[in-house]
């Protein structure tokens, strides 16, 4: 399994990237929130990937962080999703509206999604809302506004202090997502306000 490539980016014309790691190109699909991150050609990037090997085909797609990558994992693991639909839903939608999408129950908001009709976006709502969790606490990545933290943050900490306290991993997630001005706030202090939420 092709876990990374570090390398310089040759070529990129959506969703195809080609990246010469030591001489060696590499043909890479990315959805179109690694686009927008990507250095000028010429200069080393840094993707996680994730093959997928078929009868007829082997695919490389790759991703501007683990985060993303641990989203399309979980995405292509549902019924109906394969890997290009997959890589359609991280190109139309940040990877934060679409944990509110799913910890809301928003398909409408997801069926703004090409490809995305009803039964698909129930079905990722349903599927999804436990895997979320995994991707947000485990891999120690929350999104906060439109930035991605990586490592233990206050906000990592209070989600994970609520699962202690006998939340369900979802339910935690949602407690400090509505708690405004999470960036500027202590652990304690946002475990706080989520809990104080959950009592009104």
């Amino acid at each position: 399994m092709i876990g990374r490539l570090k390398g310089a980016l040759i070529n990129k014309q959506p969703p195809s990237l080609l990246v010469d790691v030591q001489g060696v190109g590499y043909e890479v699909d990315a959805p179109m929130s690694t686009f927008y991150v990507l250095p000028e050609l010429g200069k080393d990037v840094t993707l996680f990937t994730h093959l997928v090997v078929r009868q007829d085909v082997q695919q490389l797609f790759g991703f501007a962080t683990e985060h993303e990558r641990g989203l399309f994992r979980n995405l292509i693991r549902i019924n109906g999703v394969g890997p290009r639909l997959a890589l359609t839903i991280l190109s139309g939608i940040s990877t934060d509206e679409f944990t509110s999408c799913v910890l809301d129950g928003d398909a409408a908001g997801l069926t703004r999604l090409p490809g995305v009709g009803k039964k698909t976006a129930e079905r990722l709502i349903i599927e999804m809302r436990d895997k979320l969790p995994e991707i947000t606490v485990e891999n120690s990545s929350i999104v906060v506004g439109n930035e991605m933290n990586n490592g233990a943050t206050p906000v990592s900490d209070a989600v994970n202090a609520l699962i202690a306290l006998g939340y369900k991993a979802h339910e935690a997630s949602r407690m400090v997502r509505q708690v405004e001005n999470t960036a500027e706030l202590e652990s304690e202090d946002i475990i706080r306000l989520a809990l104080k939420s959950v009592v009104k």
